[in-house]
């Protein structure tokens, strides 16, 4: 059994982990924090019997209290740094779902791997059907290079573009290279009307009550356009992904970014 906590526990995401790690038969939920704990039952979060587990409020206190070898961050862009760097000084392999990070960030974590000999796993989207989605736009660019990005998101998502629309624009980017796209003199008559740019791919952000995740990658060609769609209906959608990482990442070598690269 891999002992697991959850960063975030308050939150949806960490909620549905919670529930899927406990459900799982080969880990085990041995802690939970979040700092707005007010030291729940881990089951009271889950709608199951009460299991001995309170959510803390500190990281630091429930690592060393369940000595955990798999810490599942899903928080926001302001803790999740600290937080890595805080389980990999611990021994605690991370899994991350939590976005935001920078290129600067991911060069400190890969580091703080090799140094400490400690794994981590982080992906801008544990969705197995994302990455489907983003291995077929990089595929589709070969051939239909002119794209667009549109992601969809509920309304209290704190990053933009997404960090799966991000990744998408970079892959494609490797595909196709630098691309100057619409027309050479075209002009805003409202700064962001053509969204953010990306090696010469537009990226636009919705942000609205009712969504979860969404994404459309869209191609344009001579007298044809192709729309490459993924949507998460519900956040159970992401579980498979982040079960996996939580049962490769204590096997994996240093730091691994993407879900792709340990998927079968």
């Amino acid at each position: 059994m891999i002992r697991v906590m959850v960063c975030g526990a308050y939150g949806k995401m960490g909620r549905e982990v919670i529930k899927a790690v406990y459900r799982d038969e080969q880990l085990s939920l041995v802690g939970a924090v979040d700092v707005k704990s007010n030291f729940d039952d881990v089951g009271d979060l889950i709608g199951v019997a009460k299991t001995g587990i309170p959510v803390g409020n500190d990281l630091q206190t429930v690592i060393n209290e369940t000595k955990p070898q798999v810490m599942v961050d899903f928080t926001n862009p302001v803790s999740v740094l600290n937080n890595i760097r805080l389980a990999i000084k611990n021994g605690v392999c991370p899994v991350v779902g939590t976005t935001g990070l920078t290129e600067n960030n991911i060069s400190e974590i890969r580091e703080l791997c090799l140094q400490t000999k400690v794994n981590a796993i982080i992906s801008p989207n544990f969705s197995v059907g994302a990455v489907l989605m983003m291995k077929l736009s990089q595929e589709a660019a070969k051939y239909l290079p002119q794209v667009e990005i549109i992601e969809l998101h509920h309304d209290q998502k704190l990053d933009a573009p997404s960090g799966t629309a991000l990744r998408t624009a970079e892959l494609i980017a490797a595909q196709r290279g630098v691309l100057r796209q619409g027309h050479p003199d075209e002009t805003e008559k409202l700064m962001g009307a053509r969204g953010a740019e990306l090696a010469g791919i537009r990226l636009h952000s919705v942000r609205l009550p009712g969504y979860v995740a969404h994404q459309e990658v869209i191609f344009g060609g001579l007298g044809q356009t192709l729309t490459i769609r993924h949507d998460s209906i519900s956040r159970e959608s992401f579980m498979p992904g982040v079960i996996l990482a939580c049962k490769k990442v204590l096997t994996v070598d240093g730091l691994i970014c993407g879900l792709e690269h340990i998927m079968e």
